[in-house]
């Protein structure tokens, strides 16, 4: 019905009687608290009021002059305020009520799901049951935000926002409001919906989108890989049961780099005299 109030809209009603403790506003057919303290000014009975729509926390349909970050219409960067398992994760739309998104919107794994402090681009939507709820920006809103790269990007560093989860990745808008992609392997460590991450252009596509990778250049990598299998080896006997030889994913478990990666570090050990391998073993010398 045309005459229905609906959360998560901007409406202009007219002041349909007072109250103590606020104001009842009405469409002709529907009436809607407007809580003095929602209210800007003082208002008479037949007064116009521009408002905004939601559901208290007693799940009944109110009013405030508060103009929201998103509308139903619109979307924005929102930031987490709260997480909660059973339910999902809040975050702030600029009135006194968070919203929440559902944890039916979020990845399965909670390690990947926003923290307090992240950001989620965000709108509104409403369930079947016409309950107001935050609702993650699709793919092609966010894309409409973004501009081709220029061609020279490659190895520049950026910042950018994690939006999406893909089976292999993650989707990226960056600061300068370019798409970019982060591949699983090239992640240093496992990153978040709504993570804001420092990045490494590695790529330039021809369409503009970028592949980016939080890892160090490979001489940088190089230094900080050897560094960590001697801190480990100093820790555990100045040795450790791996070698060049060992398994690529018990490498991956105990040190969360590849075998690759493990076998630069351990060339450059080597090289520089610092580390022997005997049967098995790598050994710090003194």
């Amino acid at each position: 019905m045309a005459s229905e109030l609906h959360a998560g809209e901007m409406t202009t009603l007219r002041v349909a009687r007072m109250q103590e403790y606020g104001y009842f506003l009405t469409n002709g057919y529907e009436d809607v608290m407007l809580h003095k303290k929602e209210a800007k000014n003082h208002y008479e009975e037949d007064d116009e009021v521009e408002v905004f729509l939601y559901h208290d926390h007693q799940g009944r349909l109110s009013a405030t002059e508060t103009v929201p970050l998103v509308t139903m219409d619109s979307f924005s960067i929102l930031k987490v305020v709260e997480v909660k398992r059973s339910l999902g994760v809040f975050v702030d739309i600029g009135i006194q009520k968070d919203m929440l998104l559902s944890k039916d919107d979020l990845p399965y794994d909670w390690a990947t799901w926003p923290a307090i402090g992240d950001e989620l681009y965000c709108g509104l939507k409403l369930d079947k049951k016409q309950r107001l709820f935050a609702d993650l920006s699709k793919f092609e809103e966010i894309q409409e935000l973004s501009v081709a790269a220029p061609a020279d990007s490659k190895n520049s560093e950026v910042e950018g926002l994690v939006f999406r989860f893909l089976e292999d990745g993650v989707s990226i808008l960056t600061s300068e409001g370019y798409l970019a992609y982060l591949h699983k392997d090239e992640m240093k460590e496992q990153v978040r919906l709504g993570q804001r991450l420092t990045m490494r252009i590695t790529f330039v596509r021809e369409d503009g989108r970028v592949n980016v990778s939080t890892r160090p250049l490979v001489k940088e990598a190089r230094l900080e890989d050897s560094d960590r299998l001697v801190a480990y080896m100093e820790k555990h006997g100045n040795q450790m049961p791996f070698t060049d030889k060992s398994d690529p994913e018990a490498i991956k478990n105990e040190f969360n780099i590849s075998k690759a990666a493990f076998k630069r570090a351990m060339g450059k050990l080597i090289k520089e005299k610092k580390v022997e391998q005997q049967e098995g073993v790598t050994i710090l010398k003194s």
